[in-house]
């Protein structure tokens, strides 16, 4: 048995259970997504279409702080300033859902999509990626791990 199959025995990202994804629009104020991160003391919002609510990117909080920090944004901007955006040309993601093995998560997580670089979190979707259902971080999974019972 490998050392992530001792490690998560059969769980997948539904057994993490993720909070809800918590979603802004790409022209709210940076003041707002960064309140309503605070209240629920989220890493990363996903930021979605206004009109489709397709995802279009996300906003790394603590990267946001820094951001604001060395006067790159203001709160008073819009989100988009300060959002990274998924690039969609010809790149090719790894669909994470409820059904996703942990050790495919810890995988993503060490490995980036494609082996290229690590990632620090997770857009949770149903299977055709029309939905966020949630975001799952590094964090979840190590706090998962430690308190699943040996």
């Amino acid at each position: 048995m490998s050392a992530w199959a001792q490690k998560y025995r059969g769980a997948t990202v539904e057994d993490l259970d993720p909070p809800p994804a918590l979603s802004t629009k790409p022209t709210e104020l940076i003041s707002h997504a960064l309140m309503n991160a605070f209240e629920r003391d989220y890493t990363h919002l996903t930021v979605v279409s206004e009109d489709t609510r397709a995802l279009l990117g996300y906003l790394n909080i603590p990267r946001l702080r820094e951001m604001l920090k060395n006067g790159t944004v203001l709160e008073t901007d819009h989100v988009e300033k300060a959002m990274q955006k998924f690039q969609r040309n010809g790149k090719i993601y790894k669909v994470i859902t409820m059904d996703t093995p942990l050790e495919d998560l810890e995988a993503f997580f060490n490995g980036g999509v494609d082996g290229s670089g690590s990632q620090d979190f997770a857009v949770v979707t149903d299977g055709n990626r029309r939905f966020v259902l949630g975001v799952a971080t590094k964090g979840d999974l190590e706090e998962f791990v430690k308190r699943r019972p040996a």
